[in-house]
């Protein structure tokens, strides 16, 4: 295990690493109530009866939607007589519904792109996610955790400890669903403020905002500038509306309430790091930076 001093939340922070355009790119997610432990892989290491963690890995890769276990934060008492809560999000348009398993080993025949499988989720939204996976990242657990913890206090029941939801350096990660806003670095103090603005339908704090995980990483860093610029913080403010794509360079055209804007960005390699605690090698991302914000033509 890597020394304290030597964490991947350290080192990007550090080096100063930018927040915006990192959210994991994911339109549907299906989320599964497993208490652990879930072990290094998620799903192929988690305690789960024979061939289940491989079966729901297999549903990943033919529905392209991420499977996350997740467990209540504030381990209270619930009232599903041991059957297994789930739950299926899409995040283009913010829809969350819900099931209840008699068994796990059921979750492989899901398909949380089907909505007829899935009822309305009776305890209305929003849900909120936080990756608390220490097997996988160290930094997870010990920054996520608190996270949790102060959140669960805020919204008993809407909270959940999740497997590996990406970025481990950028821990303490949040997932607002159903519209799957990422936010990271988060303090305890910090995720309450956070959880009730987007209660509201707004984005609290844009400093903490990694992205929409229905949008690409260009889109994603061309909103969160656009914000900035124009100061919008609800979440319905901003819709991509057009992209104009030339290699490495790219103008995102958004409608806004007041008219419609395009981001120019241009992407580049960025500064080779360790991305996780246990990474033996450094990598480099991609990183968008934005170049020009101009206001468009109305017919743009």
């Amino acid at each position: 295990m890597p020394a304290i001093d030597d964490r991947c939340s350290l080192r990007s922070l550090a080096a100063e690493e930018s927040l915006a355009g990192t959210a994991s790119t994911i339109r549907h997610w299906l989320l599964i109530d497993h208490p652990g432990p879930w072990g290094r892989d998620g799903l192929l290491d988690a305690r789960l009866p024979t061939d289940v963690g491989r079966d729901l890995r297999a549903l990943e890769g033919r529905s392209g939607a991420r499977v996350l276990l997740i467990r209540r934060s504030d381990r209270g008492p619930v009232d599903d007589a041991g059957r297994v809560r789930c739950f299926a999000v899409d995040t283009r348009d913010g829809w969350l519904g819900s099931g209840v398993l008699d068994r796990i080993e059921d979750a492989v025949r899901l398909d949380p792109r089907d909505r007829s499988s899935f009822r309305p989720d009776p305890g209305g939204a929003p849900l909120f996610v936080v990756c608390t996976h220490g097997r996988r990242d160290p930094c997870c657990a010990e920054r996520g955790r608190p996270v949790a913890s102060a959140l669960a206090r805020a919204f008993p029941g809407r909270t959940w400890e999740s497997t590996h939801v990406g970025g481990d350096r950028f821990a303490g990660n949040l997932v607002a669903f159903p519209h799957g806003l990422y936010f990271g670095r988060l303090e305890p103090s910090e995720a309450p403020t956070i959880a009730h603005g987007y209660a509201e339908g707004r984005i609290a704090r844009l400093d903490r905002y990694r992205g929409r995980s229905s949008d690409p990483f260009h889109v994603q860093t061309a909103e969160i500038a656009l914000r900035e610029e124009l100061g919008l913080d609800r979440i319905d403010d901003l819709a991509p509306v057009d992209v104009r794509r030339d290699g490495d360079r790219v103008t995102v055209v958004c409608a806004t309430p007041r008219g419609r804007w395009g981001v120019r960005l241009e992407r580049a390699p960025g500064p080779p790091m360790r991305l996780t605690c246990h990474a033996t090698v450094e990598q480099s991302r991609a990183v968008w930076t934005v170049r020009r914000i101009d206001r468009q033509d109305a017919g743009a």
